[in-house]
């Protein structure tokens, strides 16, 4: 059987879309004037030139439902079941099919979107389930797998961009009760460089402006007079952790150049309005910035706010309407941009709810079936993949895990789910381990 990916180039030089065209290099060459083929930045100087490069990346953005939101009122309901609550269910675009009837505005867009109703995982705590779902297999200390952002950011990310590879975008990025996680090892052994630069509150990247007594020129000689010594301790010591610093300060500096990027002042009213007023909307509108200019991953997180064990009806009034509204929003602007067809939309969290109400009438963490969505690129729009029992309580037929999503997340990319991380003498890990299958039935 012929390998799939067997055309793809060595992992370490990137995608194929980062395979610069003899053509288009001789042209970005000539434009950037006396630029030396060790001087990338040079080239991506070119206006022309890093505009195309931008546009021809692909990207990705997690809209990260902390806390697992109920199948039964979104993706998968079941009305006149006594699972399915007091809600109704919709039609859709597509025919036969029908979403929770909180979600009106993405039942109107179902025609681009893929939902998944047949996932089953084995986590059902929070911590444990959002490593799962974040990082795609399960712990094997002391050994930490990169999260999905990190590889990403490894893949996608562009030469010499200033934009952060891995954006984590946070209501509260100092951490909530889950901060283990937030604050842990997101890069695992890909190194510190992959981690996310996480952004939330006020909107806005505080501290990173020159200070006003500080030349342009002078602060670029201490950032020389650093990395010369950070370079020669790395060199001297052969140290791996050093080599992350010195990434992390590159990435700084990279930061001071774009801030004006997460800054939601710099966006028209009118698009504050329609995501906002709450924190997930406007950081989703924040998202879709940062991809248009050039954002290889960007997650959207919302606190936790979906972990519904009382009152759990009550509560989803509240958030399902917003959830439609910013999945609807962002897939239209993104479809509108041009940006689509090249931005994977990945919307879940790290487990469902259960079929059953609580004795305090909310719904408890339930892994053994239930739903996310994707749509954009690589996916193939207006599928429902899997199918749950009457009541929601089991999968039918076949069910998917999180490695079946990682293979299909990376497939949808171009990335190869099978590729092994090269980590010299330690033991063999892959992006998707096992050799899982992706969802076929989702891929475009």
């Amino acid at each position: 059987m012929t390998d799939p990916f067997s055309n793809l180039p060595d992992p370490s030089c990137g995608q194929p879309d980062h395979v610069l065209h003899r053509r288009k290099f001789l042209t970005g060459m000539a434009a950037a004037g006396a630029v030396s083929v060790a001087s990338w930045a040079g080239l991506f100087s070119v206006p022309a030139f890093a505009e195309a490069a931008k546009k021809k990346a692909k990207h990705c953005i997690l809209l990260w439902l902390c806390g697992a939101p109920s199948q039964f009122e979104t993706w998968d309901p079941k009305p006149g079941r006594i699972s399915g609550g007091p809600f109704r269910s919709i039609p859709t675009k597509l025919p036969g099919v029908h979403f929770g009837e909180l979600m009106p505005r993405v039942a109107g867009i179902a025609d681009r979107i893929a939902v998944v109703r047949a996932m089953k995982t084995n986590q059902s705590e929070h911590l444990q389930g959002i490593n799962l779902l974040n990082r795609g297999a399960g712990p094997r200390p002391p050994f930490i797998r990169p999260a999905l952002g990190s590889v990403l950011a490894q893949q996608l990310g562009q030469l010499d961009s200033p934009i952060p590879n891995f954006i984590l975008l946070d209501p509260c990025p100092e951490g909530n009760e889950y901060k283990e996680f937030k604050a842990g090892n997101w890069a695992g052994w890909l190194g510190a460089q992959y981690g996310p630069v996480r952004v939330g509150g006020d909107y806005k990247i505080e501290d990173v402006r020159r200070l006003a007594d500080l030349t342009a020129d002078d602060q670029e000689s201490r950032n020389a007079l650093r990395r010369f010594f950070n370079r020669k301790y790395e060199n001297e010591r052969k140290s791996a952790a050093a080599a992350s610093q010195n990434a992390v300060f590159e990435r700084v500096k990279g930061l001071m150049s774009c801030a004006h990027l997460f800054d939601l002042d710099e966006l028209p009213a009118r698009d504050r309005e329609r995501y906002g007023p709450a924190a997930f909307g406007l950081h989703a509108l924040q998202a879709r910035h940062l991809v248009e200019n050039g954002a290889p991953f960007v997650m959207v997180s919302n606190g936790m706010p979906w972990d519904s064990h009382v009152f759990h009806n009550e509560i989803y009034q509240l958030l399902v309407p917003e959830l439609d509204r910013v999945i609807h929003n962002l897939l239209t602007d993104l479809g509108e941009r041009g940006l689509l067809d090249d931005t994977l939309v990945v919307m879940m969290g790290e487990f469902g709810r259960t079929p059953w109400m609580n004795h305090a009438r909310g719904r408890d963490h339930y892994p053994n079936a239930w739903s996310l969505a994707l749509a954009g690129c690589g996916i193939r729009p207006g599928v429902i993949v899997g199918e749950t029992d009457a009541d929601g309580v089991d999968v039918v037929g076949t069910a998917f895990d999180e490695k079946n999503l990682f293979a299909t997340i990376f497939t949808a990319l171009g990335i190869d789910p099978y590729a092994a991380y090269d980590l010299g003498d330690l033991p063999t890990f892959h992006r998707v381990e096992d050799h899982a299958e992706p969802i076929r039935a989702v891929l475009a």
